[in-house]
């Protein structure tokens, strides 16, 4: 589930970066890599 949602919101941001579309989906990706190191941390 988790890497289902990851997954999604970097490619909400390689569109938004492609489409400019703001400083939203930037924010999203850092939402997103902060949960991945959450989880990687979790499992170690």
């Amino acid at each position: 589930m988790i890497w289902t949602i990851i997954g999604v919101l970097l490619l909400a941001w390689l569109i938004g970066f492609l489409f400019d579309v703001g400083g939203i989906i930037h924010i999203l990706l850092i939402i997103a890599l902060v949960v991945l190191i959450v989880k990687l941390i979790r499992r170690a």
